[in-house]
């Protein structure tokens, strides 16, 4: 009879190790507050009714809240498909915001004739566009953060520096939304990756879309405010 070695008998009796999910509240606030901003946009830069988009947001949300309280931990297929559909949500009203907002630099809006309205409309959109990333780059990234909490797979959609780097690995690390808002936020800033490399194809579209985005309301919304002021 062949003998097993001691190390792989022992592997077969360790224990799990029990999933740990996120607390919900950090990605709840994030969405609350592209709510909040979509409400203080001018009106031809919102998509819908003033009311339509946070109503659908908070709705969607509440209903995340219901199903996976607490530490997002749970694993299922309906509440796998509100998530999406809440972060579909929102990158399509921050694109749709970015497109009018350009349509009306180009052409001329109520808000361009104002630096101070133009600056204000530019940062809510502009802010819009990293939280929605952000919450499309945590909530597509290896599957979502239930799945993150029991299994992280051996190649991520989103390489973070504990993963390139050995000696920086915390055991069980597990990266976090606000792990993911700094990535929107540097994305947008820098327009190109920084301390986080795409590896999925997915990842890497996202990212450069973002990244033209940015571009579009940072680039476009500054020179039309100097202009103003001169």
């Amino acid at each position: 009879m062949t003998g097993q070695h001691p190390r792989d008998q022992s592997s077969r009796h360790e224990p799990q190790q029990a999933p740990y999910g996120e607390a919900r509240w950090p990605m709840a606030a994030a969405v609350i507050a592209a709510a909040v901003l979509t409400l203080l946009l001018p009106d031809d830069l919102r998509l819908g009714p003033r009311w339509a988009l946070p109503l659908v947001e908070g709705l969607l949300l509440v209903a995340l809240i219901a199903g996976d309280p607490g530490r997002i931990s749970r694993r299922s297929a309906a509440l796998r498909a509100m998530s999406i559909a809440l972060v579909g949500v929102l990158a399509c009203s921050a694109i749709w915001s970015t497109i009018r907002l350009t349509d009306d630099l180009v052409h001329g809006g109520n808000e361009t004739n104002s630096a101070d309205a133009l600056l204000q409309a530019g940062g809510s959109v502009w802010a819009s566009t990293v939280l929605a990333f952000s919450l499309l780059y945590f909530e597509l990234d290896s599957g979502g953060p239930a799945a993150r909490a029991h299994h992280v797979p051996p190649t991520p959609a989103l390489a973070f520096p504990q993963h390139l780097s050995p000696e920086l690995n915390a055991t069980h690390w597990r990266p976090r939304y606000i792990d993911y808002l700094y990535l929107g936020f540097t994305n947008a800033t820098a327009f190109s990756p920084t301390d986080v490399m795409p590896l999925a194809p997915w990842a890497k579209i996202a990212m450069a879309l973002q990244s033209v985005v940015s571009l579009l309301i940072l680039g476009l919304v500054v020179a039309r405010a100097v202009n103003v002021l001169t």
